[in-house]
């Protein structure tokens, strides 16, 4: 559930902060032209989280086990990945310059805990947080008044807002949905089976034999590899698509052919950099009524428990001869 000292929608105190603040609205207007679905912002969220974790290093897919100066770097990533993405122009007095306007960036993993340095005081502020564990995230903008921090600050005098004026920022994503971290999600019994395997292309394997019709991203997949080759891991020639093809199972990918044979299956969409892997059945056009994509000559449904293990037949081909 999202924070209860807010409303996710935009509330009057927001707005009627927004009406009064031409460069509030200016700025907000601009990010919208930018990323009307907060899709971009999502990504960028998602990407420097999983930059944190390092997983093909460490094998860490959990914010918790950050190190305290990871996640006081945190911020400095979100502000720089932010800034690389939307190609924000320096600020002076602040981070960005957006639309012409003096802008700061305060990242936090907690809804609530930005620390605001005095600088900031009369300047818009970009309030963003984001929570792995709930896959969810937000931005928005608020115009950084005395009154509004507590006075209480840390070593480096930076201050908080006060739970009582949250209510004043402008969200401009206001319920944003972060990526799923797979292997932070999975029940654990499957993520300790997956873990457990001796060799990074049998904990690809296992991985996508155990989360079916769930997109997988690229990141989980060189977490659970742990190797620089993390992709060969995937595809046919000796991947998880050919080890897995024998039982069944289909792994398809960012391609618009599989994407369409995804679609045709009424499973998810693998969207670029992600995966989705499904067990088939062969089936009878006119004799079953699930939604079924045409493969190899023959009609194909999503495989139910009691559908008999049988052979996955070969995906449409791609520019990658082994994809």
């Amino acid at each position: 559930m999202l924070p209860l000292d807010y409303s996710a929608a935009l509330n009057a105190a927001a707005t009627s902060s927004a009406s009064s603040d031409p460069e509030l609205i200016a700025v907000r207007d601009h990010l919208i032209r930018l990323d009307p679905n907060g899709e971009r912002f999502s990504l960028v969220l998602r990407d420097t989280i999983d930059q944190l974790l390092n997983g093909e290093v460490t094998g860490r897919y959990d914010w918790g086990t950050l190190l305290k100066t990871e996640k006081t770097h945190a911020g400095s990533l979100v502000e720089i990945n932010l800034q690389r993405e939307f190609k924000f122009a320096d600020g002076e007095a602040m981070d960005y310059r957006i639309a012409g306007i003096q802008v700061d960036c305060k990242f936090s993993q907690r809804f609530g805990s930005w620390m605001i340095p005095p600088e900031a005081i009369g300047h818009l502020c970009l309030v963003v947080w984001a929570d792995d564990l709930k896959s969810q995230w937000q931005a928005g903008l608020i115009r950084i008044q005395e009154e509004i921090l507590n006075q209480k600050s840390n070593r480096d005098r930076k201050l908080t807002i006060k739970a009582e004026h949250r209510n004043k920022i402008y969200w401009v994503t206001p319920d944003g949905r972060l990526p799923e971290n797979v292997l932070l999600h999975m029940p654990a019994a499957d993520r300790d089976a997956v873990l457990a395997q001796k060799s990074g292309q049998a904990r690809v394997n296992e991985l996508f034999r155990r989360v079916q019709q769930r997109r997988i991203t690229r990141n989980v997949v060189r977490t659970a590899a742990q190797q620089k080759d993390y992709m060969k891991r995937v595809r046919g020639n000796g991947g998880a698509r050919s080890s897995l093809r024998r039982h069944g199972i289909l792994i398809m990918g960012d391609y618009r052919k599989h994407q369409r044979v995804a679609a045709d299956l009424q499973v998810p969409v693998p969207r670029e950099g992600e995966f989705v892997s499904v067990r088939v059945t062969r089936v009878q056009k006119d004799q079953d009524a699930r939604p079924r994509a045409y493969l190899d000559g023959a009609w194909w449904a999503v495989a139910e428990d009691q559908d008999p293990a049988e052979p996955a037949p070969m995906l449409p081909k791609t520019r990658n001869s082994d994809a």
